[in-house]
Parts: structure tokens; C-alpha cells; sequence
């Protein structure tokens, strides 16, 4: 009996040295957490700090600049920038606002006083084209021109001068068979002999031309009738058509030809007249342009420039 209490003590006194241990040796890994916070929180101050710096030498330039465009302080250099320099006193009354007068004329357009297919600022060469440019897309103009005078005379000749229109934008060249009775029958896409006598005036020309030429059919709002279900088909129809006749019997090669057919999405007249109808049933053959669209978009304010000055 007495070993037990002094194995029992033995015991009681081994804890208690083991928990002596723990007291002095507590468990420190949490340290490890909080030294990394502390090196994040370091590095986000630093990079608060970095941004807050100003750096006054591009602050003041920033600053004259400023002022330079909002017209308050004279500058010494030369300002390419285009456009009107308002200052401030003016814009109190709005005196220092000119009236724009190609946005009249689109105005005036867009209620139907004028062809609501003119873009004002087609009119105008941009002043950021370089002389390259320029001249690129005037080559490329005078070449679509002389395409369009090639078939004006092959026209005169034949005397099918009526119903065939030129139009010259950013695409190309564009040859318009206006009005569809003049071409096809009521629902058909079967060619008319005077459509005929009209492709072979074109025809001649475009094979020889070097461009591809893409021709797209349109029709009127009215819904279409049998044998097509709906104005899609019927001016795909009769664009297909005109491609035929072109690559069949005017030898125009297939590989530089495509057909489309838009139904009547893009009239170019809003009304319902029999005028506006007529003008919205054609088929145009667009010559397209060799040039990438950068000098094609200047070839409708070089084409306005020159019918201006042969007007003049």
C-alpha cells in the first residue's frame, strides 16, 4: 500500500514537470502569420505613398495645356488639332458657335427635301489623309470613271440611256437598273429583251474592267407574290439573273462576280409613290474597288469636288 501512493505521487509530479514544459515552450508558428500581414501591410503603404507623389513638371504641362485648348493663354507652338477654339466668354451666348451648313443640308435631307443616301461629310477630303492616300484613291477614281463613260457610250450607242444611273461611293462604282418593268415582267426574274440590250452594253466593259463586281437586288415595300413567298427571294432572284446574263453570254468570269439579294431593306426612297416604288425595284452592279478602305472612303469627296469644278 504505501508503493501506490508514491507511484500515484510519481505520476502527479511527472504531469505537473510536463506542464511546466508547455508554460515555458508555448507554440509561437502563429508568428510566422503575423510577420506576413505586417510585409503586405509595409508594401501597400509604399505603393500608397509611390501614387500619391505628383510629379510637378508634368502636372504644370498638363495644366497649360488645359488652358492653352480652352483658349485662355496663348500658345507658342503650332496647333494641328482641328476644329475651333471657343473661349468662354463665347460660350456663355453661344456666339462662338458658327452654323454648320452640311448639317443643315442633311437636315433638309432627312425630311425629303434631298437624297437622304448624301453624306455631308463625304464632301469633304479629310485633312488627316496623307498625299499617298489622296492620290491612290484619285487613280482609283479616274479608273471607275472611265468604266462609267466606257458604258455611258456603249449605252448611247444602243440608245438605252434611260433607266441605267452612276453613283460613286466608298464601295466603287455603282451601275443602277432602275425600274423593274423596264428589266422583268411582274414577278419574274427572267431578263426583258430591252434588259438585254442593255447588258450588252455594260457587259463588254466589266469583263475587261479588272474588279470584282458584286450585284445586288432590291425590291419595293409592297409584299411580293407568287411564285416567290416574300421580296428576299424575289430580289435575289432577279440579281441572280443579271449575274448570269453577265458571266453566260458577256463573258464576265465567274471567279470575279457574287449576287445578293437584300428584299427591301434598303429603299432609297421613303415614300409610296409610283416614282419612289420605281426608284426602290432596281438591281445594281457595283464595280468594287481595288483600293482597302482607307482610300476608298476618299473617292466620294474627290468624285463631288471634280462634278463641281465641270459644273463650275
Amino acid at each position: 500500500m504505501s508503493a501506490n501512493p508514491r507511484g500515484h505521487g510519481r505520476g502527479r509530479g511527472g504531469r505537473k514537470k510536463g506542464g511546466h514544459d508547455d508554460a515555458e515552450h508555448p507554440d509561437e508558428r502563429w508568428m510566422a502569420s503575423y510577420m506576413d500581414m505586417i510585409t503586405v501591410l509595409m508594401c501597400m503603404f509604399l505603393v500608397l505613398f509611390a501614387m500619391s507623389t505628383v510629379d510637378q513638371q508634368k502636372y504644370i504641362q498638363l495644366k497649360n495645356s488645359l488652358a492653352t485648348g480652352f483658349g485662355e493663354v496663348k500658345s507658342q507652338k503650332i496647333d494641328t488639332a482641328s476644329g475651333t477654339v471657343v473661349t468662354k466668354d463665347q460660350v456663355k451666348d453661344g456666339s462662338g458657335y458658327s452654323e454648320d451648313k452640311s448639317q443643315a443640308d442633311h437636315s433638309t435631307a432627312s425630311s425629303g427635301a434631298k437624297d437622304t443616301n448624301v453624306d455631308p461629310a463625304s464632301t469633304v477630303v479629310p485633312t488627316t489623309a496623307t498625299k499617298a492616300d489622296v492620290a491612290a484613291a484619285q487613280k482609283e477614281l479616274d479608273d471607275l470613271k472611265a468604266i462609267e463613260a466606257a458604258i455611258k457610250g456603249n449605252l448611247d450607242k444602243a440608245g438605252q440611256t434611260s433607266n441605267v444611273q452612276f453613283t460613286v461611293d466608298a464601295r466603287g462604282l455603282t451601275v443602277r437598273l432602275v425600274g423593274s418593268e423596264t428589266y422583268f415582267t411582274t414577278n419574274s426574274a427572267d431578263l426583258s429583251d430591252q434588259a438585254r440590250r442593255i447588258m450588252d452594253a455594260i457587259s463588254p466593259v466589266l469583263k475587261t474592267a479588272d474588279h470584282d463586281v458584286s450585284v445586288e437586288g432590291h425590291a419595293d415595300q409592297r409584299n411580293s407574290t407568287a411564285p416567290y413567298a416574300t421580296n428576299w427571294e424575289l430580289s435575289a432572284s432577279r440579281a441572280t439573273g443579271v449575274l448570269r446574263d453577265l458571266v453566260e453570254r458577256g463573258g464576265m468570269p465567274a471567279e470575279h462576280i457574287q449576287s445578293v439579294g437584300f428584299g427591301s431593306s434598303r429603299p432609297l426612297a421613303k415614300g409610296g409613290t409610283d416614282a419612289d416604288l420605281t426608284l426602290n425595284r432596281r438591281v445594281d452592279i457595283v464595280v468594287l474597288s481595288n483600293q482597302d478602305q482607307d482610300v476608298s472612303a476618299l473617292m466620294p469627296a474627290l468624285a463631288k469636288a471634280q462634278d463641281g469644278a465641270h459644273q463650275g
